[in-house]
């Protein structure tokens, strides 16, 4: 099904008189036909001074078309299409009746130039392309086929292929990574500004093997890398080659080690051995967004925060995502947990433009500010 939501301002003193309101519906009525169809008005509620008049027009296994006269002047138009019927209505049909409807007596014009119509929106399809945006805006994604599809027992995991984006990693219905999205692997391990030479490493998460496949060859002493999916890891082997490389092949190498486990147990057991880091980079999940920073998601966010602290050496860096820069009161909360923790740290933050988010994203980089006794 496709469906095109049409909106316009008519002069709403027609509301007074029946007569000009029914001259105003039929002029509608034949605009849709003479645009769209042939079609029947299969209800219609002519005139009502508080909520102003509806209409649906319908033809039958190929077309609806609701008509909305609001009593403060908005008039919508929403065409509803059933895809699987021999009739075919493209965009300029949309346009053409947009303008017909635009040049009708009692529409009003604004003084600057109208938009054209939105694009249709696409239901029924075996996948859905569209997304959310971290401050609630609707994304459209150029899916053309679904890669991979399997539930997991700590997630939907599903991989599209998009003609710009290439493949793209989807948990749980939320766009993780793509295979262009360099950027988001370089602002999450210190934007090209960090010397890994003889570092030891830890990576939260990170199944995609982006980050392991960008750092491993930057000198690194060691990366251990723990993700707690084992179909991510899979999956990413094959399907984002374009990510990860060759650098999941094989678990284990000469300077890394990709440990398929929960990494909340292995950075007890760290803090238990007092084992250090140089980085740890923690790639498991973005900052929630909620009016309050309570919840299991925020529980889980401060525990992360509160381990890898104490793994990081006291010159150490911990990188992580934030949200998206629009979230800026999620954004303020996850900086006031920062101010919080038991041991200092100071940070700094910066926005990149990561391609498949379609959006501007947070990354922050945290250090101790006072060394370890």
């Amino acid at each position: 099904m496709k469906s095109w939501l049409l909106e316009f301002r008519y002069n709403n003193v027609i509301l007074h008189d029946q007569n000009s309101v029914g001259v105003f519906v039929e002029k509608i009525g034949q605009e849709i036909q003479s645009g769209i169809g042939n079609c029947s008005l299969l209800f219609g509620d002519r005139c009502d001074l508080e909520n102003g008049f509806t209409l649906l027009f319908r033809k039958p296994f190929e077309f609806t078309a609701l008509v909305q006269g609001l009593s403060n002047g908005i008039l919508t138009v929403d065409i509803h299409l059933l895809c699987n019927n021999g009739l075919d209505i493209r965009e300029e049909n949309i346009q053409k009746l947009r303008e017909a409807i635009l040049d009708m007596e009692n529409i009003c014009r604004k003084n600057t130039m109208e938009f054209d119509s939105l694009p249709a929106i696409k239901r029924g399809r075996s996948f859905s392309a569209y997304d959310k945006s971290s401050f609630g805006s609707l994304l459209e994604y150029d899916f053309d086929k679904l890669v991979f599809d399997q539930n997991t027992p700590y997630q939907n995991v599903r991989i599209f292929h998009s003609k710009q984006y290439g493949n793209c990693l989807v948990l749980d219905n939320d766009m993780n990574l793509s295979e262009s999205d360099l950027q988001y692997t370089i602002a999450i391990t210190g934007s090209e500004k960090e010397d890994y030479t003889n570092k030891e490493v830890l990576v939260l998460g990170g199944g995609d093997g982006g980050i392991l496949h960008y750092l491993k060859d930057r000198g690194p002493k060691m990366i251990t890398m723990i993700e707690i999916d084992g179909v991510v890891l899979e999956a990413a082997k094959v399907h984002l080659r374009g990510i990860c490389g060759d650098s999941m092949d094989f678990y284990k190498g000469e300077n890394y080690e990709i440990i398929e486990d929960d990494c909340v147990k292995y950075l007890q057991k760290y803090v238990e051995e007092g084992k250090k880091f140089d980085y740890v980079i923690n790639d498991l999940t973005a900052i929630p967004i909620s009016t309050k920073p309570v919840g299991s998601h925020w529980d889980f966010l401060r525990l992360i925060l509160s381990l890898s602290m104490q793994v990081l050496k006291s010159d150490g860096k911990y990188f992580t995502q934030g949200n998206g820069a629009n979230c800026v009161e999620a954004l303020t909360m996850y900086e006031q947990q920062l101010l919080d923790l038991p041991c200092p740290v100071s940070f700094t933050k910066e926005a990149v433009c990561v391609p498949s988010y379609l959006e501007m994203w947070i990354f922050y980089t945290l250090w101790k500010t006072k060394v370890e006794k």
